[in-house]
């Protein structure tokens, strides 16, 4: 995304790489469905002596997943996707917001 985001292309049709986004839009927005749901899994395998404050997490990395999915879809809805649409929504605060939640919960996962 942030390489279509860099070519300054008006619209989807006519690249590559325009070719491919929706596709990767829709696989973002399936993989943003589950997330909350997958995290919460995996904090349960580490079999934590205190899962209270993960679980309390994980509540807000699902909020955020399903704001970004709105992000996702407002972007799926258009008929034509451009550079500026997908470098708007890269930069949006809600779709940051789930990577920084992961990369969160990541770190903490490792101790």
């Amino acid at each position: 995304m942030l390489a279509y985001a860099a070519q300054g292309l008006p619209h989807e049709n006519g690249s590559t790489s325009g070719s491919q986004i929706r596709e990767f839009l829709r696989k973002c927005d399936q993989a943003l469905d589950g997330l909350a749901d997958a995290v919460s899994h995996s904090v349960r395998q580490k079999d934590l002596a205190e899962p209270a404050p993960y679980d309390a997490f994980v509540s807000v990395l699902d909020h955020d997943a399903r704001n970004a999915r709105a992000a996702v879809r407002l972007v799926l809805a258009q008929p034509s996707i451009g550079s500026q649409l997908v470098d708007n929504l890269n930069a949006s605060s809600h779709v940051r917001a789930v990577l920084t939640d992961l990369f969160l919960l990541d770190e903490a996962l490792k101790r």
